[in-house]
């Protein structure tokens, strides 16, 4: 059995985890109010029976805090959490070899577990109900089973795309959570929270500015507030404003809506090139030399979210909104899906 080297152990009450941006506990995590109540009730209910937290499943767009949370669950319930991906199991002996590492009360955390292969999943299923793994040696006629035993564990997945699990994959999680992008105001206390460990100085309305064009994402604007802090250091004392968070984020090619330059080609793209759609998402994507999967899972949900464009049956329509945006006039003769 190979080793399962691409899987990390954290020992979570102090790692190095606690050195990032990232919130180690939950009351400093802010945002996602409803399933951090959830967590912490699991938690305490779990502590006060003598057992291990129930199996969770975090859902939702790239950059919410999915990791986050799981090592803020595993904290709380001072456990180790060990960490892989749905893409670096390729085989049920990888899995194996994972499973009987964990010691009792564990966190197993599976980033995308969406993409685990379904011969593996059928590995999962018992030691996510029963903690048993059943294990097939040799081939043939001289196949036999083999089952372990296996410590309780919590395992926690994370997905960007809870559509594509498996409904029994899905049932035997214990609790679904789907995590919503921020709002500006949640997203200026984390700004102002991670200027703080950056040890730079930041004003309300400078830390306001960097959160409306985050995106609604905690990883957006924390990325953002890194370039921010070093335009700071270097052009303006190390003091973040409303106006130098403004020069420094156009300098990205970051606009007031929190648009990059990608966004703009795609509305310029659907707009100009188009005529404003319908069209699919693989012309969509040659036309402005993109992936399909990232203009899908990256950008679009954004500027759909915004209003900008609107998927459709027949294809990718730009909202009145984006004609507005680009400075273009409305077509005469506007198709049905654009008002």
């Amino acid at each position: 059995m190979s080793d399962p080297f691409y899987t990390r152990t954290v020992a979570a009450p102090k790692s190095s985890f606690d050195l990032s941006l990232r919130p180690s506990q939950f009351q400093d995590f802010v945002g996602q109010e409803k399933i951090t109540e959830r967590l912490i009730l699991m938690v305490e209910a779990a502590r006060q029976r003598g057992d291990v937290v129930s199996h969770v499943l975090l859902s939702g767009p790239p950059g919410l805090g999915k990791t986050t949370l799981a090592n803020i669950l595993a904290q709380a319930a001072e456990a180790q959490i060990h960490i892989t991906s749905g893409p670096q199991i390729d085989k049920a002996g990888d899995l194996a070899g994972i499973l009987t590492k964990l010691a009792a009360g564990d966190v197993l955390f599976i980033d995308e577990i969406h993409r685990l292969h379904p011969s593996i999943e059928e590995y999962l299923y018992p030691a996510m109900e029963d903690f048993k793994l059943d294990i097939i040696i040799d081939q043939g006629p001289n196949a036999r089973t083999i089952q372990l035993n296996l410590p309780k564990f919590t395992l926690v997945g994370a997905t960007t795309r809870s559509g594509m699990l498996t409904a029994p994959l899905r049932s035997r999680f214990g609790t679904i959570n789907r995590l919503d992008y921020y709002a500006i105001d949640q997203l200026s206390l984390i700004v102002e929270r991670s200027a703080n460990l950056l040890e730079v100085e930041i004003e309300t309305e400078g830390a306001r500015e960097v959160a409306a064009r985050s995106r609604g994402t905690p990883r957006v604007a924390n990325n953002l507030l890194r370039w921010v802090r070093d335009y700071a250091q270097v052009r303006a004392n190390n003091v973040i404003t409303r106006e130098v968070a403004d020069k420094a984020l156009k300098m990205l090619e970051i606009d007031a809506e929190g648009l990059d330059e990608m966004d703009v080609r795609l509305l310029e793209a659907l707009v100009f090139k188009f005529e404003g759609g319908p069209v699919g998402l693989s012309s969509l994507a040659v036309s402005v030399g993109e992936d399909e999967s990232t203009i899908e899972e990256v950008y679009e949900p954004y500027l759909i979210m915004q209003g900008y464009i609107k998927r459709t049956p027949r294809g990718r329509v730009s909202m009145p909104k984006a004609y507005t945006k680009l400075g273009a006039p409305l077509p005469k003769n506007p198709q049905p899906e654009l008002l």
